[in-house]
């Protein structure tokens, strides 16, 4: 079952990030990462295409209250994104009376392969699980994203099935790769 959250007041820090509300502030550093080509593909989005276009989803952002920006403490620079969404295990018969979120993530090109998302991930399970008290947390990716299986791998998912998935910026039916976790 879905539960709802409000991130408005919460900020984690981990040893390299600080992941916090979204600001308004944040608009050019999100464009910087979100209209590289590949990026958001990665995730199931178009790359954005004008800064018209981060600026509404910008907004979507701050008015859900359920995503944080990652910030990098090194240079202070808004470099990705992680939303708890929805769970595809909320339809699922055997997941579907759990108290449930799903967990989104996008990092800038920039700063693929330093291991950077499953820090930022690990830390979010822990707040999900301590804070939230959520029973499970779910996640997913396309076939093609093995850098989202080696983090969801990473951070202790456990791979359940691989569903039909409608990717609806693309026109696309595709299979998507479900997981959960458990707390420990």
């Amino acid at each position: 079952m879905d539960v709802t959250i409000n991130l408005t007041q919460t900020a984690l820090e981990t040893d390299r990030l600080i992941l916090r509300p979204w600001q308004e502030a944040d608009l050019n550093d999100f464009y910087a990462y979100a209209s590289v080509p590949g990026v958001g593909e990665m995730a199931g989005w178009k790359h954005h295409e004008s800064m018209d276009v981060s600026r509404d989803i910008l907004q979507s952002f701050i008015a859900a209250k359920d995503h944080f920006a990652l910030g990098y403490q090194e240079n202070g620079k808004v470099i990705g994104s992680l939303g708890l969404n929805q769970s595809w295990a909320n339809e699922d018969p055997d997941f579907s009376s759990f108290k449930l979120k799903d967990i989104g993530y996008v990092l800038s090109k920039d700063y693929w392969g330093r291991g950077l998302m499953a820090e930022a991930v690990k830390t979010v399970i822990d707040f999900c699980f301590d804070e939230l008290k959520l029973d499970a947390i779910t996640s997913g990716h396309a076939p093609a994203n093995l850098q989202s299986k080696r983090v969801l791998e990473k951070c202790g998912f456990a791979y359940v099935k691989t569903s039909e998935y409608y990717y609806e910026q693309f026109e696309l039916r595709t299979h998507s790769m479900r997981y959960i976790r458990f707390p420990t």
